[in-house]
């Protein structure tokens, strides 16, 4: 496993584990961020952050810290 962060734009990978506070969590459980998730890094913003990743055919924006803190595979 590593980073989502760790990406480099157009790979893919899928969720293995989010290691998120519960109370930052929800909101990324809520856009369907969930474990088993297959994900593309699109992007990184010109300064690095945030990275956009697209998940279940839409865009979705997070800061690069929370992207360090999801593991995928």
């Amino acid at each position: 496993m590593r980073p989502l962060s760790s990406l480099t734009p157009g790979e893919r990978a899928v969720v293995a584990r989010i290691d998120i506070p519960p109370e930052q969590r929800g909101r990324l459980l809520e856009m369907g961020l969930l474990p088993g998730t297959p994900v593309e890094l699109v992007r990184f913003a010109p300064l690095g952050d945030p990275v956009e990743i697209k998940l279940r055919n839409y865009h979705l924006s997070l800061r690069k810290l929370e992207a360090d803190k999801i593991q995928v595979h």
